[in-house]
Parts: C-alpha cells; structure tokens; sequence
C-alpha cells in the first residue's frame, strides 16, 4: 500500500512541525480553509475518512496552491465521518501526511 512506504515520510515531516492544526472550530459543517504557509506550491492534496483504505482523488485536481494562499474543502463525503486523513504533495516531491483530523471541529488548517 502506497500509504504503508510513506508513512517513514509521514512521521519524519510530522515531527518536523511542517503541519500544524489551527483550532478555530466550526460545530455545524465539514468545510475546511486549508492554508498552505509553507514556502512551496501544494501540488496534490488528498482528504479521506478514517474508515477509508485508499487516498480517494485529489481534491486539488488540475489546481495548485501557492504559498500564502488557501482554498476552502467541503469533507462532508456523506459517510458521517468526521475524522480525515490529510496527505499533501509538495511541487519538490516532498510529501507529508497527518492523521486523526477531525474535521468537525476544526474551520482551518494550516500547512507550514
């Protein structure tokens, strides 16, 4: 499984603080402003539910995100689930996944 080989990649940029949670909460959706504050263009960014074994599709598809720029992801995927899965690919092909979001209680979320 794809997400088995990056998880050394996963801890390394986890523990690096390359992603940090905003704690700014919303009780009533899903949407999510991720924030890209990291100094590279987000290429690929992925969101699956917890109960999801796959990276399901890019959100960003054809799109990009600079830096210092953010874009607004609506997780409501109809499963009920509130926790995701955030996997984010770097233009330098770096990649970062963080674990455990839950998307409920949360309104942004920042890259760094």
């Amino acid at each position: 499984m794809l997400r088995n080989i990056l998880g050394v990649a996963a801890i390394g940029f986890s523990l690096a603080g390359c992603v940090t949670t905003t704690t700014t909460y919303s009780s009533a959706n899903r949407n999510v402003t991720i924030v890209n504050a990291s100094g590279m263009t987000i290429t690929n960014f992925y969101g699956s539910n917890a109960g999801s074994n796959s990276w399901e599709e890019d959100i960003l598809g054809t799109s990009t995100l600079a830096s210092g720029s953010s874009a607004n992801i609506n997780f409501d995927d109809g499963s009920g689930y509130c926790t995701f899965d955030f996997k984010v690919v770097f233009s330098d092909g770096t990649v970062g996944v963080e674990n455990g979001i839950d998307v409920c209680q949360i309104s942004s979320y920042t890259i760094q």
